[in-house]
């Protein structure tokens, strides 16, 4: 078995830029936005695998059709004849939605619930679209800003210090009576859920425009009261533009990278990223979107803990290049340039390669090929070792 050429589902989604991934696939830049170019081989937008001769079969066709050349034992023992993760280039000039992923066992019930009523899977009031939990881990390619995780009660408290309002009023006081998860979990549903009614959405407008009038006037928390205006610009009456005081707000450089477990509250705002999860497209959404907001199953499945965003674990390879390890079986992580001198890659199980920049030479016991930006390769496991070469910027989703 060789290595295959692949041939990708691109997700046109309204937040997705103009540019940044249409320059990495070579596709003209029509003002149309392209936010996720999606390499696996789920439902929702699998990708084909080019053959030797000219046919083409979808990546879980492949699999089927050879599950153990493909995944290798290890891999079929554990998760049975499918690829468990789905690699992504994500490309953001807006926020995404505010949200969570579902935890195995609510991921499985609520598909469950869904298929019993009847529900169609490309139906926009579908909230479960498999039964499979969403792990994911994001390594920044560009300047990545993102909200990620709780803040410490007493940090949210000074930023809702002076605003106005019965939403703030109630949030700061479920924060002072209990400075806990517990709190923070009764403050995060009152900020949600306060778009549901005209007085609640009239203290959201009160709030944002106390918060632009205090950054106008100089903020001591400039970040935050910045963050709340440019959401508040995109999604006008939304929540979610007040609930980002509640939550850390990150930076990631190139090269650094963040793990969200499931039940994790998070919302990507805008830049460059490679992302890795288990192949699920299970988002519980509370705001940020124009997609289903499923607010009581976010609160739900979500975790109030406040505490600072996960960080993988990360291992250097030759040249530049990292492994990503989180705390998940699924998958890890391969990103970097590998430069003039051969690197060996993991060489267990079904291997996704895409190259973002430049040019990458790979060689497996197949022989030698050269990849240019925006292709991408399936490795099977029985192509053994995998090794690559040169100055273009890589990366590749394995199982550990």
């Amino acid at each position: 078995m060789t290595v295959y050429r692949l041939e990708n589902a691109l997700q046109r989604y309204d937040w997705g830029s103009t540019s940044a991934l249409q320059g990495v696939l070579g596709l003209p830049v029509d003002g149309r936005p392209a936010a996720e170019l999606w390499l696996g081989a789920h439902p929702q937008g699998p990708s084909v695998v080019h053959l030797p001769g000219g046919r083409d079969v979808g990546l879980a066709e492949l699999i089927r059709a050879d599950p153990y050349g493909v995944m290798g034992a290890g891999v079929v023992d554990a998760y049975g004849p499918r690829l468990p993760y789905l690699l992504k280039l994500l490309a953001a000039d807006r926020a995404l939605s505010l949200q969570v992923h579902p935890q195995p066992h609510r991921a499985r019930a609520g598909f469950n619930a869904e298929n019993r009523r009847g529900i169609a899977l490309d139906d926009p009031q579908r909230t479960y679209r498999d039964d499979q939990a969403k792990p994911e881990m994001v390594v920044a390619l560009s300047r990545f800003e993102v909200l990620s995780g709780f803040r410490r009660p007493q940090r949210i408290l000074t930023l809702l210090d002076g605003l106005p309002g019965d939403l703030v009023a109630s949030i700061r006081a479920a924060l002072q009576s209990r400075p806990t998860a517990a709190g923070i979990s009764q403050a995060f549903a009152l900020a949600v859920r306060a778009g549901q009614s005209s007085d609640g959405a009239a203290d959201l407008a009160l709030t944002v425009a106390a918060v632009a009038d205090r950054f106008e006037a100089g903020s001591d928390s400039p970040r935050a009261d910045e963050t709340v205006v440019a959401l508040a610009e995109q999604h006008p009456g939304d929540p979610g533009a007040v609930v980002s005081l509640m939550l850390n707000r990150l930076t990631l450089r190139p090269g650094e990278a963040m793990f969200v477990p499931s039940g994790h509250v998070h919302a990507y705002l805008s830049g460059c990223a490679v992302e890795v999860m288990a192949s699920s497209d299970n988002v519980l959404r509370a705001g940020l979107t124009h997609k289903r907001v499923d607010v009581d199953a976010l609160l739900d499945c979500a975790d109030f803990q406040p505490g600072p965003a996960a960080r993988p674990r990360t291992v250097p390879l030759g040249g530049d290049l990292v492994n990503y390890r989180a705390t998940t079986r699924e998958f890890g992580l391969v990103v970097g340039r590998p430069g003039a001198d051969s690197t060996t890659l993991p060489a267990r199980g079904p291997r996704v390669l895409v190259v973002v920049d430049g040019e990458v030479e790979v060689t497996t016991s197949g022989g030698v090929q050269k990849f240019t930006s925006g292709e991408s390769i399936v490795v099977p496991h029985s192509a053994g070792s995998l090794t690559v070469r040169g100055g273009g910027l890589l990366a590749l989703s394995y199982v550990p």
